[in-house]
């Protein structure tokens, strides 16, 4: 399977354009290409709100908190594969529907469903990216794979 399978809408915005590298390049474990699409004052919230990442839920701000968010939530991961079932572009922004398949050490699986918004500057570097997907309904498809 490929790394990242796109079902959705391909007319190219400057946010779908962003967000597709920054699926591509954590794909690949790319750490430094996928900080280099971030603005310097960028916020990540993955997911929104108070979470195993962001006890507090205000995001993590600016490029060395979100390298540490890359150390804490991507980093131990095996593979990640992502399936954009459909995005909705607006402005500056576009919102995707669909699936990130995190493979982990052991052989587990968890798929996150999810809306994946990004926001973007007129330099088309990252403003934000907020991820809104639930903990339970996503460790509920924790499984081991053979």
């Amino acid at each position: 399977m490929t790394a990242v399978t796109w079902t959705a809408s391909k007319t190219e915005t400057p946010a779908r354009v962003a967000s597709w590298r920054s699926m591509d390049c954590v794909s690949r474990g790319a750490k430094d290409e996928w900080l280099a699409l971030f603005a310097e004052d960028a916020v990540v919230e993955d997911p929104v709100g108070p979470s195993m990442f962001d006890a507090e839920g205000k995001g993590h701000q600016g490029k060395e908190a979100i390298a540490a968010f890359w150390d804490l939530a991507i980093a131990n991961v095996e593979r990640f594969e992502f399936a954009v079932h459909d995005s909705f572009a607006a402005g500056s922004e576009c919102a995707n529907v669909g699936t990130i398949s995190a493979f982990l050490p052991g052989g587990a699986r968890v798929d996150t469903e999810g809306v994946f918004v990004y926001n973007v500057g007129e330099d088309g570097l990252i403003k934000s990216m907020r991820a809104f997907w639930e903990t339970e309904r996503a460790l509920a498809t924790l499984r081991v794979e053979a």
